[in-house]
């Protein structure tokens, strides 16, 4: 942790308030270098009513994370605006009740531990106190996990720790840059969810594996669905691991 930031705990007070009353208002949604997990990406193409391959496109940039060594995917860095996210506007943000999950976690930053023999993750908060922001020191009565409920995050970590394990396993069994078609397979099953649908329903992506009818159905009527099943089918074409339905 940086010295910007403070440990804190589940119980502990938030003293925290955003909102347009604060000078600060939308100041943390410029100048932005905005990594975008799936689920983020998920919801955000979704509020406006477009494919991912249209969001992908119009919005984010394709890099390589430096430590992962996976494709990572960031809003698209636009000098004109300052770096602006795109969908900040002067009244506040215009896909608010599907943005990011970082958008909702600021300003708590969140680490997690997870055990290997039981699976079970532990997480840990700090307070990231920025100079730009004057949203603290606001006596507003929370505990730093009612203001984590206040904010609908639980959803996100949920799906993009689903993202944080494959990365672990990632690193451990095939350390470096993965590059080629094991990297076009991450990107497309991840992040471009309407392109590797199909892939599944149109161009028989899937037809060595038997997919239980109700699994199908799943994925036909969801993206959430068809989610899990990217991070099965990566975990399978990549790294060898047997794809399971519960």
């Amino acid at each position: 942790m940086t010295e910007e930031m403070k440990p804190v705990g589940e119980n502990d007070p938030m003293p925290f308030f955003c909102g347009s009353a604060n000078a600060c208002f939308t100041a943390c949604c410029r100048d932005l270098n905005q990594v975008l997990t799936p689920y983020d990406i998920l919801r955000m193409k979704n509020n406006l009513g477009i494919d991912s391959g249209t969001f992908l496109r119009r919005y984010t940039s394709r890099h390589f994370g430096p430590d992962s060594g996976l494709p990572v995917v960031s809003f698209k860095p636009d000098p004109a605006t300052g770096h602006a996210c795109p969908f900040v506007t002067e009244s506040g943000c215009s896909v608010y009740q599907d943005r990011p999950g970082s958008c909702r976690m600021y300003p708590l930053a969140r680490a997690i531990s997870r055990s290997r023999e039981t699976g079970i993750i532990r997480e840990y908060f700090a307070l990231i106190e920025e100079a730009h922001c004057r949203g603290f020191g606001k006596n507003t009565g929370q505990t730093v996990r009612q203001w984590l409920d206040s904010q609908d995050v639980d959803r996100h970590n949920h799906y993009n720790d689903q993202l944080i394990v494959l990365i672990s396993m990632k690193n451990r069994m095939m350390p470096g840059k993965l590059e080629g078609r094991h990297a076009d397979l991450f990107y497309t099953a991840l992040y471009d969810l309407d392109t590797f649908k199909t892939q599944i329903f149109e161009q028989d992506l899937l037809k060595p594996i038997v997919l239980p009818g109700p699994v199908k159905d799943n994925i036909r009527a969801g993206d959430e669905a068809l989610f899990k099943l990217g991070i099965q089918w990566v975990k399978y074409q990549i790294f060898g691991v047997e794809m399971t339905w519960s």
